[in-house]
Formats: C-alpha cells, structure tokens, sequence
C-alpha cells in the first residue's frame, strides 16, 4: 500500500499539494505515481514567475516506460522550481514527499483546496483502483 500523508491534497492524476505557514504551495507526485512510473529519465519543470492552471499539464516525466503529463492541482505562479530534479530523479522515487517536490506555487487564489481530493479520498481511489 502506497503512503498517502494526511497533511496534503491531491488530484485523481496523483499529484499532491502542500500548503506551509507562509501560503506557498509545494506541489510533486505521490508515492503511488513515482513506483507506477519506474526508473525515471528525464524531468521537464516550469521556471520561476512561469503560471501554472488548475489540472492543466506543467511539464512531462519520463521513464523507461513512458512519458507522462505532470498536472498542477492549483493555479498560481513558481515561485521556485526543484532545480536538482534536472540532473537526479531519483528524490522522486527515494522520497516523492519530502526531497522529490517539484515546484513552489504562490495560490491564484485560497479556494485551491476545495477543488482536490482529501487524504481518504485519495486513499479510497487507490484502493478501488
């Protein structure tokens, strides 16, 4: 059973988001999605100041098994990129919850959460999957 932490929010396409003390957002892919993939290749990510959509593609990850379509679970801005990511993927599948985030979002807005599924929903998706 995959680890899904009860401090985030998370999308059906299994992206988390993670709000701290300041408003800023970390978003990145979960437990679940980071073993589905596999060994991973290649990541692509937006830079600083670049918008992100609600459940819109922000970038690609590719395995040795296929390409996939990062979505954001939030609108908003980067404020920061995970840079090392570039070079290493393997925080990704070592750590998708703590070293393997993705980027940094300053929220468009405070409504953001109401739109993602919560832990136990996402839990029961799984499950049911």
């Amino acid at each position: 059973m995959s680890e899904v932490p009860a401090d985030r929010f998370y999308l059906s396409s299994h992206e988390w988001a993670q709000e701290d003390e300041n408003g800023v957002v970390t978003i990145g892919i979960t437990e679940f999605a980071a073993s589905e993939l596999g060994e991973l290749v290649y990541i692509e990510l937006p830079g600083e100041g670049e918008d992100v959509h609600f459940e819109q593609q922000f970038g690609e990850i590719e395995s040795v098994k296929a390409v996939s379509a990062l979505n954001s679970p939030l609108s908003g801005q980067v404020i920061e990129s995970n840079a090392s990511l570039l070079d290493s993927q393997e925080p990704i599948t070592d750590s998708p919850f703590e070293e393997g985030w993705m980027l940094k979002i300053k929220p468009a807005d405070d409504s953001w959460k109401d739109q993602l599924m919560t832990p136990a929903d996402y839990e029961s998706q799984l499950n049911n999957s």
